[in-house]
């Protein structure tokens, strides 16, 4: 739509089916690589993305032109292909299903961009559970403990 101007900054978190830690780093730098053209031929921006072998976060310059449901199923759906026809893996990838979904302000996109740069130090003080769990709790979100991520828990 014309004369129509946003500014939306959201991190996603998604963890690997069952939270195996199958995202190796022979070949995280191709698959980020590639999620990034995927944000990108959305129309969105991606402005920070890193993680751990079982689970990606993404910083997002978020364009409602396409849904946000619509945008992580393919950034997750067009991996998963990407990884299974590369054959980075023995077995089938997939993502876990759902994700998180945070939002930012612009003033917050400094700290935002270091903490998913520094997952690999975040992490060897605590788990990706703990640290999904807490993110829910400081963006107030109504959740269920048994249900987030319900097929490890």
């Amino acid at each position: 739509m014309a004369n129509t101007y946003t500014q939306i900054y959201l991190q996603l978190v998604f963890a690997v089916h069952s939270r195996e830690a199958l995202i190796k780093p022979e070949f995280k730098d191709e698959v980020y690589k590639y999620m990034t053209g995927i944000v990108r031929n959305n129309g969105s921006k991606l402005l920070a993305i890193n993680g751990m072998p079982d689970h990606v976060h993404l910083l997002v310059g978020w364009k409602p032109s396409v849904d946000l449901p619509s945008l992580v199923k393919d950034v997750k759906a067009g991996s998963s292909r990407f990884i299974n026809e590369k054959r980075f893996l023995r077995g089938r990838f997939n993502w876990q299903e759902g994700y998180g979904a945070f939002s930012y302000g612009h003033s917050q996109l400094t700290s935002v961009i270091k903490y998913i740069e520094n997952q690999e130090q975040k992490h060897a003080r605590r788990s990706f559970r703990t640290e999904y769990m807490s993110l829910l709790r400081k963006f107030d979100i109504a959740f269920e403990e048994k249900y987030a991520f319900k097929e490890l828990w």
